[in-house]
């Protein structure tokens, strides 16, 4: 008894394949809303993903008309529920120059000098996340063992002096250094920070750090991972360690949270 021969369907027509691509902005005004529409819909994300910590945790823009200023989220609000009008302009000394609320100066002052260190740095995110703080307690970088990890393999850095909750300018400034060019770093006993050219690309970096560092966790519990050869490695980053493929991959994310701005 023979196998009935069927016939494949035929291909159907579909549409190019199209993405968004970053907007271009006629003015710097225009820029400013864009980026405080992201800034309060990437903090909503973090929030329903759970990366909030009683008061801690913060992502910071810098605003487009003056570049060493920078809209923070405020004090106290809970990121599941904050809305753009709320975010607060602040300057490099964490003083507020719109909105009515504080700003948690401690922590702003790790976010002003990585932003005076890495004028490319659209956006700086920093909360604390459970597996990031785990992956801090270890003093541990993350690994080649898969394919998302690969986009920080040598393009992030370990801060190995503990911060605590008070951070002054020169230990801010000793964290910036350490990130160097790096898109990421891992502060030890404390957790995760990312960079990024767009507030997109940064919460991008730091959602897709968080989960590897996950991964990481996992896989360690269980037994020893195999880690990528350098060589692979190095071109899986080259292909998806760039801020351009973290703003493509933070885009369904950001679709999926509607209606987010």
């Amino acid at each position: 008894m023979t196998a009935e021969t069927r016939t494949p369907p035929a291909p159907v027509p579909v549409e190019r394949l199209e993405f968004a691509m970053p907007p271009v902005h006629a003015t710097p005004e225009e820029e400013r809303a864009h980026r405080k529409e992201r800034l309060a819909g990437a903090l909503r994300i973090f929030g329903r993903l759970g990366y909030e910590e009683g008061v801690s945790g913060h992502v910071t823009a810098r605003d487009p008309v003056f570049d060493d200023c920078y809209w923070v989220n405020p004090f106290g609000v809970p990121f599941d529920a904050l809305d753009p009008d709320e975010l607060v302009l602040v300057n490099g000394d964490g003083q507020v120059l719109e909105g009515r609320q504080h700003v948690n100066q401690a922590a702003f002052t790790v976010h002003a000098e990585v932003h005076r260190a890495r004028p490319d740095a659209v956006a700086v995110a920093h909360t604390h996340s459970t597996y990031g703080r785990a992956l801090a307690a270890l003093g541990s970088f993350i690994e080649p063992i898969t394919q998302e990890a690969c986009a920080f393999y040598e393009a992030h850095a370990l801060y190995t002096a503990y911060t605590g909750v008070l951070v002054d300018a020169d230990e801010a400034r000793g964290i910036a250094a350490a990130l160097g060019p790096h898109k990421a770093i891992v502060l030890r006993n404390h957790g995760l920070l990312t960079v990024g050219g767009s507030v997109d690309a940064a919460a991008w970096w730091f959602i897709s750090m968080e989960r590897c560092a996950q991964v990481q966790l996992a896989a360690r519990a269980a037994g020893e991972p195999a880690l990528i050869g350098h060589r692979d490695a190095v071109a899986t980053r080259e292909q998806l360690g760039g801020d351009l493929v973290a703003w493509i991959n933070y885009q369904p994310m950001r679709r999926s949270s509607a209606p987010l701005a």
